[in-house]
């Protein structure tokens, strides 16, 4: 068994695929259009095969994000080294968006930072 893929409600769909595709490399799919409810997606896919579907509709309704709310918690993304990490971490930052830790060792042994990603979502890149 695997996880296919992993779902996130988005306000600003074409902002979310432009964010995975700059930063992560994602390759998006075709956008699919409900024309009955409003509800819009796509599907980036990342190396490796792993799947993220972004969807929009228009009653999404915004909740203040809480990184020790109970739910999901960060997406993680592997890049492959430490220098990876160090580079990518310091390109966010530089184009505006906070870092909220690292980057650094855990006491798990991963080298990680993590960001305040797209729409106040966590993102979490090791190595």
């Amino acid at each position: 068994m695997k996880i296919e893929h992993v779902a996130l409600y988005v306000n600003d769909l074409e902002g979310a695929r432009m964010f995975f595709e700059k930063y992560f490399c994602a390759k998006s799919g075709e956008l699919y259009h409900n024309r009955t409810s409003g509800f819009k997606s796509y599907f980036l896919t990342f190396d490796g095969g792993a799947r993220l579907e972004i969807m929009t509709r228009p009653e999404i309704q915004d909740v203040e994000k809480n990184p020790l709310s109970a739910g999901y918690a960060h997406v993680a993304f592997s890049v492959g080294s430490k220098e990876a990490v160090d580079a990518l971490t310091e390109k966010l930052k530089a184009d505006g968006y906070k870092v909220s830790s690292g980057p650094r060792t855990t006491g798990d042994g991963y080298y990680e930072s993590c960001i305040v990603g797209i729409e106040g979502n966590m993102i979490e890149i090791t190595e």
